[in-house]
């Protein structure tokens, strides 16, 4: 039998005694039992003795709750109610309610170093991880992710969302080096395991495509492909035309790109997955955008902001105001161009979001004719674009840059921008054209 009320906070074990032989009716008398007299029961219930755990579990017994609760007020014993209390964190991390949290979550880590809880300890550490990269702290990310994976029992092919937030980790912080290593260590590990490896190589394209060995990516993807065959997982194959669609669009090939990520928004359509369904629908606004197509772009960036919700993460909403920039500008919108630049720059987000905000910003400054603020603007935007590895959008700005300069008579400078802009394509090429 439960009990009826749950145990008030600071609850004495005598209290807590006392509360439920009443609720049950019972005197000290009736709930006495051998070797727990009614005396022993009375200074029990007055704080003057503390029970053995012999007399908890017959009082327990005949009170009809478990000794646990009448010890702690808790009917979990102590590794279950730190995992009810992680649990609970780990949703509300989950649905992008995470405030506060970050106290209990190093408690509940503490508590489990403290008593051997390995997995616990595992669950502590990826979660925190979650908390101080959605705070943008991806050293302390890093930092607690590494701790994870280190353990003995943590394995690539039952644990890809870990290994695959901990690339991604280090690709945000510059670190691609150890992104592609770390995820080609998880590929040779999931040789076994069609549905890890397919997911990893995704993820090692990636971290290839953000090193530049755009020609590698390609062929990790096209692997990937072949081996996933007609799975029944759409999710994966999502995958895969994502990755597709970003290793073209990488390679200077839009039209295949938009063909990619339109299977991939096909088969999400299927999948019900609002929060990658909108992302899709914002990579395909994007590849619009390029193709000087404003209403199609439109039409998908409206539904992305529907299916991304209340809460999107930074990333998208800067994503989300970068293309709204891009279209304003399109539409000869100077003004509201400009405004969603500055709205995508206001958001604390990741290097590379606010390269390619200031590179909308400055399109829309030079349109506007404020040829001194743009010039500061591309300037910026190139040197992030190209310290984060971004080598063609950085090519594009450098463009757009000397072209500004070019025609507000500053033939010199405009030289510059554009012969750096023409070293960046260079960088950014596929790797058979630069070896060819």
């Amino acid at each position: 039998m439960p009990p009826e009320t749950p145990s008030p906070a600071g609850e004495t074990i005598g209290q807590r005694l006392k509360r439920l032989r009443l609720e049950r009716g019972l005197s000290q008398r009736e709930l006495a039992a051998p070797g727990v007299s009614y005396a022993y029961i009375s200074r029990i219930e007055a704080g003057t003795r503390q029970p053995s755990v012999k007399a908890l579990r017959k009082l327990a017994g005949k009170l009809g709750v478990t000794a646990d609760y009448l010890e702690s007020g808790s009917e979990l014993d102590a590794e279950s109610a730190r995992e009810l209390r992680l649990a609970d964190l780990e949703l509300a991390i989950r649905l992008g309610d995470a405030d506060g949290s970050e106290p209990a979550l190093k408690q509940i880590l503490a508590d489990a170093e403290a008593a051997a809880d390995a997995p616990s300890a595992f669950r502590a550490r990826v979660a925190l991880a979650a908390v101080r990269e959605e705070q943008n702290d991806l050293a302390a990310a890093i930092e607690l992710l590494e701790a994870a994976v280190g353990q003995e029992f943590v394995q690539p092919t039952e644990h890809v969302d870990v290994f695959s937030q901990l690339g991604r980790a280090y690709s945000a912080v510059g670190r691609t080096a150890q992104a592609v290593e770390l995820f080609e260590m998880c590929l040779d590990a999931s040789t076994n395991s069609p549905s890890a490896e397919a997911r990893f190589a995704l993820m090692l394209s990636y971290a290839l495509t953000d090193a530049g060995e755009v020609a590698r990516a390609e062929d990790v993807v096209r692997d990937a492909l072949a081996h996933v065959g007609d799975t029944d997982d759409p999710y994966m194959r999502v995958r895969l035309y994502w990755s597709m669609a970003r290793v073209a669009d990488a390679e200077g090939r839009p039209s295949l790109a938009l063909a990619n990520i339109r299977k991939a928004i096909a088969l999400l359509e299927m999948t019900e997955d609002a929060l990658n369904l909108g992302r899709a629908h914002s990579v395909a606004a994007r590849l619009l955008v390029e193709r000087g197509k404003g209403p199609e772009a439109t039409e998908h960036l409206d539904r992305a902001e529907r299916l991304l919700g209340v809460s999107p993460s930074p990333t998208d909403i800067v994503e989300l105001k970068i293309q709204r920039s891009r279209i304003a500008r399109l539409d000869g919108d100077t003004e509201g161009a400009i405004l969603f630049a500055r709205q995508a720059l206001a958001i604390e987000s990741m290097p590379a979001d606010r390269g390619y905000a200031l590179a909308v910003l400055a399109d829309g400054l030079a349109l506007k004719g404020e040829a001194a603020e743009a010039d500061a603007a591309y300037r910026e935007a190139v040197e992030i674009l190209e310290a984060e590895g971004r080598f063609r959008p950085a090519a594009n700005t450098a463009r757009s840059w000397g072209n500004m300069l070019r025609a507000g008579g500053d033939e010199a400078r405009a030289l510059d921008a554009l012969d750096r802009a023409a070293e960046l394509g260079m960088r950014a090429a596929p790797q058979h054209t630069r070896n060819g």
